[in-house]
């Protein structure tokens, strides 16, 4: 998802410097620099309280009246110069694996080539967390200690010899992709899944910085920062959008903010003393919490707990809400709004925040529910279910197996290591149930594949928002000599399909790794298997997948195209541009490979980058058209809205932009953004377009041949030229 960025720092340089208190109360706060006093100094203080202080090395020195509200800033000047955070003596417990902020004030100089704000190498060699400037933009990411993406996020269009803010945040979702967000000047432009992921989903961030940490400069001794850094900032959790906004300001905000329990954690007792700190001009506080978000959201209901001047609230005990204690497993929500009767803009509305009470069953398995190529030599761990004393592990091949296994010996400890190594590309089941001294709660069924096992599933395992014409794909095991798909709608008919069943769908050749579905429902969950049958004729059954389709029509994700041009894959060979052209000026896709854009992406991997050359006397307009095989349809399943995301360049000189559609052998019929500058836009931003308006202008909607993006002057429109590049993602019917 992406929002449209407005850049606001104007306002907040315009406030007097007060200290950064909303930083230098959080507890989860493991490094912050101010650059308060720090001068000619051969340190910087950390204010956090952690004690990790930055060693000087060369031209690093404080800057009085220079700092983002007229405080103190530092300024990074020279090849070498940077702060070093002493990464292999850093302590493991002070560095983010499963949350994290990093946040600082930036005022880059344009040195021609990207440049390192910060950077940290875990060992034997990961780029783990970092923040940099690169291709003129705002770039951050999270790696595990494989040197793997978790988060790859690059935004925004950066300002040189300005301040500007930027901030990172991420928390880890076990089993799942992504979980980041980035903010600019304190607005969200991006949250993140599979964005440039690398890393399994779920996976920790690396847990040392024994490669090193800077600031200033790569640990790599390259990309060297030149310009000036103020409020250095990074946090052990991910900070809400509203704290994102209050630590940017570094000024008091009349939004509570600080819960505690923290927003998303998990609790181990049936009771909780809720606290938070307050809005600064709060008088009281109006008190929401239910088990029910929307009684929350909406203040319905029981959710309103009352008034009251303290700055805390119980519940889960005798005499107060819910006496009878919380429930494990179960999730609450709450919120505090701020009151002050004296001021007109009274009350504040807080952010909804929540908390779960752990399960009563074993959860968060390593390896995570569905890993692949794990290797044979593993232990299997998990977080114990609440109140649980005793663990039984069930371990096997076989699913019903394993979920109808009983009698096993319980253990103690949190781990479980087979006697002997697993088989190689086997699929394997796992349960793990839990006794309390009272009762046994019976655990979920976890999976995991070894090495050499069958895998890499397209669309991949959980998938949303896929194409209903989408061909399935995976990795055939090592062994492999053909294979044998299932699919289905039916998760357990899939789950135990054989030769015999209706979810048979045939054996595949080895090298012939896809299946085409046929033409999938709207949004739809589906499920699929692939056995492995190998040259003797033994089969190993495969793990149980699933996706579900859109609740969209795809015209364009721009995800299929590749650099294959023998094939006619090439992006350029599809979106047909103004080459041989001359009253079109449009370039789609790059010269060279990779032709289509691989770091501005909205979603996913790639977007369509249109270069636009517009001039009065040459080409008046530059457009590039797309013919469809589907969806040509555009009544399908009651679609009323032609959604585009798009984003510019500042340095982009403005030209109308404009989309047309057509019917074949008919003439184009036209929309106009309303906006003559958003080619200068350099954030993500969504165009919407009723169907009803081209409709109206005689498209015939049921029978679409072609759609057709542009900019500049055609038919009515008139400008005086200009040149650009606008990139293009997600086009779908809604």
């Amino acid at each position: 998802m992406r929002r449209k960025l407005t850049y606001f720092f104007s306002f907040v340089l315009a406030l007097g410097w007060i200290g950064n208190v909303f930083a230098s109360e959080d507890p989860s706060l493991v490094i912050y620099y101010d650059f308060e006093g720090f001068g000619n100094s051969l340190f910087v203080l950390d204010k956090s309280g952690k004690g990790h202080d930055a060693t000087v090395i060369d031209d690093v020195k404080g800057i009085g009246g220079a700092g983002v509200r007229n405080s103190e800033a530092c300024q990074v000047t020279g090849d070498g110069s940077h702060l070093d955070l002493d990464g292999p003596n850093f302590p493991t417990e002070d560095i983010p694996t499963t949350a994290m902020t990093l946040a600082y004030w930036v005022n880059p100089e344009d040195t021609g080539g990207t440049q390192t704000v910060f950077s940290a190498l875990a060992a034997p060699h990961s780029w783990c967390h970092g923040g940099y400037i690169r291709n003129n933009q705002y770039h951050a990411h999270i790696g595990d200690i494989d040197n793997k993406y978790i988060i790859n996020a690059y935004e925004g269009t950066v300002e040189y010899g300005a301040w500007h803010h930027m901030a990172l945040t991420w928390e880890l979702v076990p089993g799942e992709y992504g979980g980041g967000a980035m903010y600019i000047d304190g607005e969200l432009v991006a949250e993140y899944g599979n964005d440039f992921v690398e890393a399994l989903p779920g996976v920790k961030a690396a847990d040392n910085w024994g490669g090193g940490v800077r600031i200033g400069r790569d640990v790599d001794d390259s990309w060297q920062f030149n310009g000036q850094i103020d409020e250095f900032c990074l946090f052990k959790r991910a900070l809400s959008a509203t704290e994102v906004i209050k630590l940017m300001q570094g000024i008091s905000s009349p939004i509570a903010f600080n819960p505690n329990p923290a927003d998303g954690s998990i609790i181990t007792d049936t009771w909780a003393n809720l606290s938070w700190n307050p809005g600064d001009k709060a008088v009281s506080h109006d008190v929401y919490f239910s088990d029910h978000f929307n009684d929350v959201n909406e203040g319905i209901g029981e959710a309103f707990r009352g008034n009251q001047a303290m700055m805390y609230f119980v519940v889960g005990f005798p005499g107060f809400p819910y006496p009878d204690g919380l429930v494990p497993g179960t999730t609450y929500y709450w919120r505090i709004d701020e009151v002050n009767e004296a001021d007109p803009n009274s009350p504040w509305r807080g952010d909804i925040w929540s908390f779960s009470v752990a399960p009563r069953k074993a959860y968060n398995p390593e390896p995570a529910d569905g890993a692949e190529f794990v290797n044979p030599v593993v232990s299997l761990i998990w977080t114990a279910g609440f109140g649980a004393k005793l663990h039984t592990v069930y371990l096997g091949n076989d699913y019903d197996d394993v979920d109808n296994a009983m009698g096993g010996t319980p253990q103690g400890p949190t781990i479980y290591t087979p006697a002997h190594p697993l088989d190689p590309e086997k699929v394997y089941y796992w349960r793990v149930d839990e006794f309390d001294s009272s009762d046994t709660y019976k655990g979920d069924v976890w999976s995991f594949t070894t090495l050499g096992a069958v895998g890499n599933p397209s669309p991949t395992n959980g998938a949303v928002d896929v194409k209903m014409t989408t061909t399935l794909g995976w990795t055939a095991s090592d062994s492999a000599a053909s294979h044998e798909v299932y699919f289905g709608m039916d998760k357990e008919a899939v789950r135990n399909a054989d030769l015999a069943s209706l979810e048979y769908k045939g054996s595949k050749a080895l090298g012939a790794e896809s299946y085409d579905p046929g033409k999938l429902a709207w949004y739809m969950t589906y499920y699929w298997r692939v056995d492995e049958v190998d040259s003797l004729g033994n089969t190993t059954k495969g793990p149980l997948w699933s996706f579900t389709t859109a609740d969209f029509l795809s015209v364009d994700d721009f995800e299929e195209y590749t650099d294959d041009e023998i094939t006619g894959e090439a992006i350029w060979q599809s979106w047909i541009d103004g080459f041989g052209v001359p009253e079109n000026g449009a370039q789609a896709g790059y010269l060279m490979p990779p032709y289509a854009e691989q770091m501005i992406v909205h979603s996913g991997l790639q977007s369509l980058p249109l270069r636009y050359e517009n001039a009065p006397d040459a080409a008046t307009y530059s457009e590039a058209t797309l013919t469809l095989d589907y969806p040509r349809d555009w009544t399908e399943s009651g679609v009323n809205a032609l959604v585009i995301w798009f984003r510019g360049r500042l340095d982009n000189d403005a030209q109308p932009l404009y989309v047309s559609v057509a019917n074949s052998g008919s003439a184009p019929v036209m929309a106009v953004h309303n906006d003559a500058n958003v080619a200068q836009n350099g954030s993500w931003m969504k165009w919407v377009i009723q169907l009803q308006t081209l409709a109206d202008q005689g498209l015939d909607l049921a029978d679409v041949d072609t759609i057709t993006i542009g900019l500049g002057t055609k038919d009515t429109m008139t400008t005086s030229g200009g040149s650009g590049t606008v990139y293009f993602d997600d086009i779908a019917l809604y």
